[in-house]
Order: structure tokens, then sequence, then C-alpha cells
């Protein structure tokens, strides 16, 4: 009798195994997708807050927040398809970047990525030529026929923060106020954020993106 309970343990452990294997992988699934942009495999906003809390243990980052420049030619011109190639290579090279420097990179939206970077070095200037340089370097898009080649630029904005400064109200909101500084300035450039320096004026901003919904309506934290 109790060979028998033995044996029909065993077996009901087995025909239960394929389904706890399917429903690990599917939990395994969805806390990626919950952390990650499903086009580019880069964080997305809450990955980078995750990240964001990881690295403020180990002292203060440089908040990077990239935007390529007049992207809406590339689809235009090439089509939505080699636009989302075009995206996934620029991924791919901010992503390197941040690993180099033992950071990490997302994409917030469409064409806007944003990366966290360990404070080793006061040098704002140079880790944004860097990023520049990398991001405007010649991108091949692949097609069955008549491929392109298109370059791009990126309007970079960066802050130096604090461990202890919030995510959202601080850290990407300085980034944030640098970059548009770097857009209304002719793009193609940086800036980076100074103590005071506020958002420019409306008019010179290409409107509200999907991620402002969850700034902060006052310039307290500017």
């Amino acid at each position: 009798m109790i060979a028998t309970a033995v044996v029909a343990l065993a077996l009901g452990r087995l025909t239960a195994w394929p389904t706890i294997r399917s429903l690990r992988t599917q939990l395994a699934h969805a806390t990626w997708s919950m952390l990650h942009d499903p086009l580019t495999g880069m964080l997305n906003r809450a990955g980078l807050q995750a990240a964001h809390a990881t690295l403020a243990e180990t002292g203060p980052m440089i908040v990077a927040l990239i935007d390529l420049d007049d992207f809406k030619r590339v689809n235009d011109t090439h089509g939505h398809g080699r636009g989302d190639d075009l995206l996934i290579q620029v991924a791919d090279r901010i992503t390197d970047i941040a690993a180099l420097h033992g950071g990490a990179a997302a994409r917030l939206a469409g064409d806007e990525y944003a990366a966290l970077l360990p404070a080793r070095t006061d040098d704002l200037g140079r880790i944004a030529d860097t990023i520049a340089t990398i991001v405007t370097q010649p991108i091949a898009l692949p097609a069955n026929s008549n491929p392109a080649t298109v370059t791009i630029t990126a309007s970079v904005g960066l802050a130096l923060v604090d461990t202890g400064d919030p995510f959202t109200e601080v850290a990407l909101h300085r980034a944030d106020i640098a970059m548009y500084h770097a857009k209304r300035t002719g793009r193609n450039r940086h800036a980076i954020y100074q103590p005071g320096m506020t958002m420019p004026p409306v008019q010179h901003r290409r409107g509200p993106r999907l991620r402002d919904q969850h700034q902060p309506t006052g310039e307290a934290t500017a």
C-alpha cells in the first residue's frame, strides 16, 4: 500500500512537472516584459528605475538623456520597418556605452533613450561627446533590395545626481531639462544641467511625450 502511494505521488509529480515548468516560463517572460522594451530588448522606464535604485547604492551617478534628431525623416523616407531597425542599432550602441561604464541603459519612448552611469568622472562633456560620436556613426539599414545607409544625430542632456535624488522628480527631470536646452541651441549638441536651469519655453518643445504625464508640474526640483 505504501509502495502504491509512493508510485502515485511520483506519477503525480511527473504529470505536474510540465505544467509547473510552463508556469515558470510564463512568469519569467512576464517579469522580463515588465522591465524591458519589446522592440530593442533594452530596459524600459520601469527597468531603468529599478537599475537606478541599485546604482544609487554605489554613489553619485550621471544621467544621460539621448533624443534622436529628426527621426521622423527616417520613417518618412525609408519606412517604419527600417526606422525600427535604426532604433535597434542605436539601442545596441547606447547599451554598449552604458555597459562599458558599468551602468544601465533604457529606451523610454519612441526615439528617446536614457543611460545611468556611475560618476567616476566629473567630465560630463567627455561622456556626452562619446555618446554623440558613437550614435552618429553611419547605420546600415538592411533590405532585400535597395539597402540604405543613414546618419542620424542626437541631442544629449546630462545631469550629475546624488544617491538620494529621486529618479523621476530629480534625476530624469534634470537630464530632460538639459536635453531640451541642447535641442533649442540647434540639435546635434549636448547640454549639462546646472543649478537653476529650467525647461525652455513651450514653443521650443516638440510637444508632450508618453512619459510627460509622469513629470512634476512645478519647477521646485529643477
